[in-house]
């Protein structure tokens, strides 16, 4: 288990001196969520050096995915990295995704943006919005190529979480969500 408190590091044309603060603790088998990828598992925790400076690292396997990344522990909260959810939020989950109503602007490109914010932002709920609109609009009035693909990135994120927090299998978060949309 590391536990990481503080890193100086610099940032930006003008170099300003900023320092992150963790208190987290990582061992290997954390069960973790990265914004743009979905569920992680802790592979493990190693010291690299990068630019000169030695840190900790986090070797992350993606899960339902060949992808293995490498978080330096000072950037956890930068990059969005956080805990699974747990059964309270899961069912909160489920009620965005049970919501009918659904504002969306009309305008194709305006409605990408505002999609695409909501997935950056690594927020579950928004991730949870952003499937139930694109399904809503692909049952009435189907989706653009783009728009498939975000639909299916952002239920591969909210699936991937889902099999963690329920300890369930793919198919069955699948099944979940699928039952779950309006």
């Amino acid at each position: 288990m590391v536990e990481f408190e503080a890193i100086g590091a610099t940032f930006g044309p003008f170099h300003q001196e900023f320092v992150f603060v963790t208190t987290q603790k990582f061992k290997k088998g954390d069960r973790l969520v990265y914004p743009h990828h979905g569920a992680c598992t802790v592979i493990k925790v190693e010291k690299r050096e990068a630019f000169g400076t030695k840190q900790d690292y986090l070797k992350l396997k993606v899960e339902y995915s060949d992808l293995t990344l490498m978080v330096p522990v000072a950037n956890v909260d930068m990059v969005g990295l956080r805990d699974v959810i747990n059964e309270d939020e899961v069912e909160e989950v489920f009620a965005v995704l049970r919501k009918k109503e659904a504002r969306m602007p009309t305008n194709w490109s305006r409605r990408f943006k505002n999609h695409s914010e909501k997935l950056r932002s690594g927020d579950i709920y928004q991730v949870a919005e952003v499937v139930r609109n694109l399904s809503i609009r692909d049952k009435d009035k189907g989706l653009s190529a783009g728009e498939k693909k975000m639909l299916t990135r952002a239920r591969q994120i909210l699936v991937s979480e889902l099999t963690f927090a329920l300890d369930i299998d793919l198919p069955t978060a699948e099944e979940k969500l699928a039952s779950a949309l309006p």
